[in-house]
């Protein structure tokens, strides 16, 4: 993957007035007995904000749990905490805004470290990302990190509600979905996951993740990608 990352020119945003922001893809390695379920039940996950056909390619009703993904090389998503102010509940990657003084990497490191317990240090880079604009007002650079093979990880409870090891294979196996709203003339981005649906900004890195880490496919873009209205906020 690190040669993938390495041979794709990653574009860079201007900020233009936004906020910076960084978020880390933790690769690790996973167990699909040990690392699968979801601690959250089904009917108490709501769906009814989520746009287009709630249904798996099998014509499965998709109940918005993370089941069925882990077992070998894998990264780290997180289910936000429910208590949050903003984008509560929503899957994300570890990450946060980029302080003064900092650079992008500075802040991913920290931010795993905050939302996971899980220190890295800078040798952990195995590429980087395109920048994702957001809705919200923040351009998000990621950066893909090595957390080791089976790292202990100890989720903030105020920040995180759990952490899932969500196995490539899943990720590359994925058909995403590009489906419209009258709120946008961009398509919105499903990646289908799991028992859910993810969507950008979190789908977009994903989606990049897939396409040139994982299938070579180098220069494609997802800055043009759209976020669901709920996650405008």
């Amino acid at each position: 993957m690190g040669a993938a990352l390495g041979a794709h020119e990653r574009r860079e945003l201007a900020l233009e007035g936004r906020r910076h922001a960084a978020v880390a893809v933790v690769l690790v390695d996973s167990d699909a007995e040990r690392h699968d379920g979801d601690p959250l039940r089904a009917q108490d996950i709501d769906m009814s904000v989520v746009p287009g056909d709630l249904h798996s390619a099998e014509r499965r009703r998709l109940d918005g749990r993370m089941v069925g993904v882990a077992g070998g090389a894998a990264f780290l998503l997180c289910r936000r905490a429910t208590r949050l102010s903003k984008h509560a509940g929503q899957w994300a990657l570890p990450g946060g805004r980029v302080d003064d003084g900092e650079t992008a990497l500075d802040a991913a490191l920290r931010e795993v470290e905050e939302e996971l317990g899980l220190r890295l240090a800078s040798e952990s880079v195995v590429g980087w990302l395109d920048d994702y604009p957001t809705r919200s007002g923040y351009v998000i650079t990621p950066v893909v990190l090595w957390g080791g093979e089976d790292p202990p990880l100890e989720p903030a409870p105020d920040e995180v509600f759990a952490v899932y090891r969500i196995g490539l294979h899943a990720l590359e196996k994925s058909e995403p979905r590009f489906i419209s709203i009258p709120e946008s003339d961009r398509p919105v981005l499903q990646l289908p996951l799991g028992n859910d649906l993810i969507h950008a900004p979190t789908a977009a890195i994903l989606f990049q993740l897939r396409q040139v880490g994982l299938l070579g496919r180098s220069g494609e873009r997802v800055d043009h990608l759209e976020q669901p209205v709920f996650a405008w906020r």
